[in-house]
């Protein structure tokens, strides 16, 4: 999937000039944490985001510090927060380095981006900066939700369900394939064998709850701790935690 197939086509956006009490209102009445500010030509020129309001002198929450670090930081830095804190404009609060991308990013991409620059939404611009789109961690969670609907998927035979999960084993590096083996009755999926970290087992079911058609999934997996050698199972475990 590409950016386009998730992006918000109806951008609420804002102009520079702009007043903060009008962006907040905004926000608050369009539900939305984030607003790209264009010029008259739908331009990206920057964003503006809730992150942007939690230091205001109206408030009362601006930025204080000591005044030995106050000296460090130099007057440049203070002056720059100053406006930021005080500022009346849009164009005065706003983030003006910003990270976008095109039509045709695939998600994982636009993920990598999210989590990279720490952000929770990226504007879609085409040709020379202009607003087409908006991609939010919302709009990833929409596509998420759409395709587990569709994954809710006809059953299927047992061999068949057998087959996928061996598979997706096979292909996963974490995975101890030798020591596993997997059957499958009626959708049930039964996982035997021994794992030497107890997080591999987690990830078996996990591996296992994703293959179509599958109804349930019992852990038989003993854990080898590696230590002591020590072979511990879900019975033990189970014991453990209810003493």
């Amino acid at each position: 999937m590409k950016a386009a197939d998730v992006m918000t086509r109806l951008v609420v956006s804002v102009n520079p000039e702009t007043p903060v009490a009008e962006a907040v209102r905004i926000m608050l009445q369009e539900h939305v944490s984030g607003l790209p500010v264009v010029d008259s030509g739908c331009r990206l020129l920057g964003i503006v985001t809730e992150g942007d309001f939690l230091r205001r002198a109206e408030t009362g929450t601006e930025r204080r510090r000591p005044r030995w670090l106050e000296f460090l930081i130099g007057p440049g830095k203070l002056a720059d927060e100053y406006v930021h804190t005080h500022g009346r404009k849009v164009e005065e609060v706003m983030t003006h380095d910003v990270v976008t991308i095109a039509e045709d990013t695939p998600l994982d991409e636009v993920v990598r981006l999210m989590e990279r620059r720490r952000v929770k939404r990226l504007p879609v611009v085409r040709g020379r900066g202009e607003v087409i789109g908006i991609v939010s961690r919302a709009n990833l969670l929409h596509a998420l939700a759409g395709i587990a609907a569709e994954a809710a998927a006809p059953s299927a035979d047992d061999a068949a369900i057998r087959g996928r999960i061996l598979a997706e084993i096979n292909r996963e590096p974490w995975a101890p394939r030798a020591s596993i083996d997997v059957t499958v009755r009626n959708g049930i999926v039964h996982l035997w064998g021994s794992v030497l970290d107890d997080r591999e087992r987690q990830a078996l079911c996990v591996a296992a709850e994703n293959v179509p058609g599958v109804k349930a999934v019992e852990d038989h997996l003993a854990w080898i701790e590696p230590t002591s050698g020590m072979v511990i199972t879900p019975k033990d475990e189970a014991e453990n935690t209810s003493r």
